[in-house]
């Protein structure tokens, strides 16, 4: 059998059927899902997309479903038969499903009851869209037809051919996945222009996954992550659609013979965690930065804690803490932003490693992570043992684009030749991230490429370096700087617009500033902050707003968006 998601599921399902692959809440009550079980109903799903002619190589389809254990049995069904998937984000508007929908040509979507009037928008003009199948119907009647499409509820046909699913002649066991195939076409965020859709193989998910489970024969080179145990507990708070979730939480369970714990919502994280007990749990930097928050306020507020830190006893309060985060917590993997020094530390206080890595959905995504005991904080870690990488025409102070090679890289972006042959130019991946590396193979972020400010001097200011320093002080919600012009002056200027956290600006008597006042209060902080930095790198222009700045799914700021806001020309 060739490198594949489908490999990863046959071995892990044969290996530990007994085991639980999946684990989440319903009406109160916990339940879970064996690999045997989930092994049936894979090849259940199978049958049925195969019934309702969904051809595999020929059909692509899209997931269009929020986290739930549906997700995970509806890709292994489409995968495992050589379909390839389109997972979309369940948030996304009409104009944004249309738009990836006809892009990619689906031949059907799953997806549930709540997004039907979305698809009755947009299916009148979507030619090549066939059929739609429904999870979650099981307290409402759906509809036959949808704008003259077949509307079918899986849990009402999954049973239908339960022996022939168990057979041999079942289409999920007759059907071969080769690591060419292409499993997923993953469209990026659009945040410079319209979302590519990345086409992402079999092969690539293997390799990416394969990278960070088994890190060589000597088992740590060069500081990847040591192998993930069967029992670790991986809790799903990021959602699937997303790449990284997708690699670093899926597949990387799945391989590792762990589970995956579901949460309900964002709402119910914490008491979600003290249900579960989870070992591992992948996060964008904000979350871990909120947790860490919390600790140092109950270290502050908490009769108990202050009580037990005054009489020394460091253990209980340690024991404390991580109870309240499920009493296992062992790692949270972080990426997609930098993560606030002094939030790693408080985690690694108690015993929680914060690793911070760095990926990009045209390479599985995952390309570099740091690991325990290997971590050098500021930096995304070392390239995975299985890829290559490198900094693409360094500038006198080593920074230049970081460019990647080997099997995790993208076939190339959906009907985007032109583009697919600037991405992959030479034969690497230039991920449009300016970047440097130190001699032990240690990669720091240093910028977007195509965010990167040059002014009239000549000089190059990296946004991110001006947003890290001002970011440290916690009153100031949303950071983005941006390069501005004015009339008839050449070059640009640095300019930066902030969304201050109202709550945070009190006057002397405890009162709330009004907006002026706090306004007033962030371009006094923003001096102070930007003390440290060379003058040129100062914010010119500092804009105050109390509106929070749109984001992408990963939590992403949408940087395009307020391009030429600040110009004033």
């Amino acid at each position: 059998m060739e490198n594949s998601v489908r490999k990863i599921f046959d071995e892990t399902a044969a290996a530990s059927p007994g085991a639980v692959a999946m684990e989440y809440l319903s009406d109160g009550e916990r339940k879970t899902i064996t690999y045997s079980e989930l092994n049936t109903t894979v090849r259940r799903l199978a049958e049925l997309f195969s019934a309702a002619g969904i051809s595999p190589r020929e059909s692509r389809v899209a997931l269009l479903l929020d986290n739930c254990h549906e997700w995970i049995e509806t890709y292994l069904a489409l995968c495992g038969t050589a379909i390839t998937i389109v997972p979309m984000d369940p948030k996304l508007r009409a104009a944004e499903v249309s738009y990836i929908l006809r892009d990619s040509q689906c031949r059907a979507v799953v997806t549930d009851p709540s997004h039907l009037p979305i698809l009755e928008t947009v299916l009148p003009d979507l030619p090549y869209m066939r059929t739609v199948f429904l999870h979650h119907c099981e307290t409402e009647e759906p509809p036959e037809a949808i704008c003259g499409r077949d509307c079918i509820s899986i849990a009402a046909r999954i049973d239908v051919d339960r022996k022939r699913a168990a057979s041999p002649a079942g289409v999920y066991a007759a059907t071969e996945v080769a690591s060419d195939d292409i499993c997923a076409i993953i469209y990026t965020s659009g945040t410079t222009g319209s979302p590519k859709g990345a086409m992402l193989t079999h092969g690539n998910f293997y390799s990416d996954t394969e990278g960070l489970v088994f890190p060589g024969d000597d088992q740590r080179p060069r500081g990847a992550i040591p192998i993930f145990r069967p029992d670790d507990r991986f809790l799903v708070v990021l959602p699937l659609f997303h790449a990284f979730s997708f690699t670093a939480n899926f597949l990387v369970a799945l391989m590792s013979r762990s589970r995956l714990q579901f949460v309900r919502s964002l709402r119910t994280l914490a008491e979600d965690m003290r249900t579960f007990s989870p070992t591992i749990l992948m996060a964008v930097p904000l979350l871990v930065e909120k947790f860490a928050a919390k600790i140092d306020n109950a270290l502050r507020t908490n009769r108990a804690l202050l009580l037990l830190q005054a009489f020394h006893l460091r253990g209980l309060v340690k024991h404390l803490i991580l109870k309240s985060l499920g009493g296992r917590l062992r790692y949270m993997i972080t990426g997609g932003a930098p993560c606030p020094v002094d939030a790693i530390v408080t985690m690694r206080r108690f015993g929680i490693f914060v690793l911070e890595g760095y990926g990009l959905s045209e390479a599985s995504p995952v390309v570099s992570v740091c690991a325990p005991d290997k971590v050098k904080v500021g930096t995304i870690g070392v390239a995975l043992p299985n890829i290559e990488a490198r900094i693409d025409a360094p500038n006198e102070q080593g920074v230049g684009e970081l460019v990647v090679r080997g099997p995790i890289v993208m076939k190339g972006y959906l009907n985007r030749p032109e583009d697919t042959a600037e991405a992959l130019a030479d034969g690497w991946l230039h991920t449009g991230d300016l970047a440097s590396m130190d001699a032990d193979g240690f990669i720091t972020i240093r910028g977007r490429k195509k965010a990167l400010i040059v002014n009239r001097e000549g000089k190059n200011i990296y946004p991110e370096e001006v947003e890290k320093c001002l970011g440290r002080d916690k009153r100031l919600m949303d950071v983005l700087v941006l390069g501005y012009h004015e009339s008839r002056e050449i070059g640009e200027k640095v300019g930066v617009i902030i969304v201050p956290d109202a709550e945070k600006f009190t006057r002397a008597d405890g009162s709330r500033m009004t907006e002026p006042e706090i306004a007033s209060e962030v371009r006094a902080i923003v001096q102070t902050q930007c003390g440290d930095l060379a003058t040129y790198k100062h914010p010119r222009k500092i804009d105050v707003r109390f509106e929070p700045l749109k984001r992408t799914a990963a939590l992403k700021i949408r940087r395009s968006e307020y391009k030429g806001q600040l110009d004033s020309i």
